[in-house]
């Protein structure tokens, strides 16, 4: 049954990928019409609004336990802020979709360390080896792109995958005794009275193009990028171990470079494509070794 659980843990951890996988090409479509700072704040609101709904629905109470609004805090700060605000404006300075993809392929060795740090867990060496040579393939792909160095959007992409390991982390311990929508859906609750406000300042002061592009883009990454896909998301890293089952999201940068091609056209060099593939190999290792 463990094995089992582990399994179906990956599946839906797999599911959550799959929908983020997304949110770099819609994130560059809703800027096509919405100022960056909006598209950040304002998919927040916009998931906000639903998750309100669904709670309501559901006839659940519409705030968690006073005693869990730190977790929720924690959450609210890598999710619903962190890594939409830092990811947006890398992509807004310029970062191509297959660049940041690849840089946020960092992002499950992130979780897993927040995972020994936050949730006690203690995966085996090898999986601390593939974790590691992930790491390492993406930080040389990195360097190596930007000339020696890494540049302000490099950056910002760390700070937004920091951000996102922390929120996935506390989310996928809060699941462990929390129905994984429940939590994502708190999380957005707690942070209306901050993105309410801000969203509706920012839609009165900056430019909006309303295009059929730029409109699909924001309703993805709001209704998509920031709550339906943290329901599988946060399910599996609860059944499956944060660590673990959050190796899933190394092959992120692969789906990602798939609709970057599809969608927004752009081509990449030889250095992109074996960056992502060193990452699929790590994440083939890494759900070998147990936790």
């Amino acid at each position: 049954m463990a094995r089992s659980d582990e399994l179906k843990g990956t599946a839906l951890a797999f599911a959550g990928v799959l929908a983020f996988s997304g949110s770099f090409p819609a994130t560059v479509f809703a800027m096509r019409g919405f100022d960056p700072w909006l598209v950040a704040i304002g998919r927040a609101l916009l998931a906000g609004i639903v998750a309100l709904v669904c709670l309501r629905a559901a006839r659940v109470p519409l705030l968690p336990p006073r005693s869990q609004w730190g977790s929720y805090a924690l959450i609210s700060l890598g999710v619903v802020f962190g890594f939409p605000v830092f990811s947006g404006l890398a992509l807004h300075l310029g970062a191509s979709t297959a660049h940041s993809a690849v840089v946020i392929g960092l992002l499950p060795a992130a979780t897993a360390a927040f995972a020994v740090l936050r949730a006690g867990e203690r995966p085996r060496p090898l999986f601390w080896v593939a974790c590691t040579a992930g790491a390492v393939a993406i930080t040389v792909f990195t360097v190596s792109q930007g000339g020696g160095g890494l540049s302000l959007a490099d950056m910002l992409l760390v700070a937004a995958l920091l951000s996102a390991a922390l929120g996935y982390t506390e989310g996928g311990r809060l699941a462990r005794s929390t129905p994984g929508w429940h939590v994502i859906s708190y999380a957005l609750v707690l942070s209306l009275p901050v993105t309410l406000p801000v969203s509706v300042a920012l839609a009165a002061v900056t430019p909006i193009t309303l295009t059929a592009a730029s409109v699909g883009g924001f309703l993805y990454v709001g209704l998509v990028s920031m709550f339906l896909g943290f329901i599988p998301w946060y399910a599996g890293l609860a059944r499956g171990g944060i660590a673990r089952a959050g190796q899933t999201q190394l092959v992120q940068p692969l789906l990602t470079l798939v609709w970057a091609w599809l969608l927004l056209g752009e081509r990449y060099g030889l250095a992109t494509v074996l960056g992502a593939l060193a990452v699929l190999v790590c994440v083939a290792v890494t759900q070998r070794s147990r936790s």
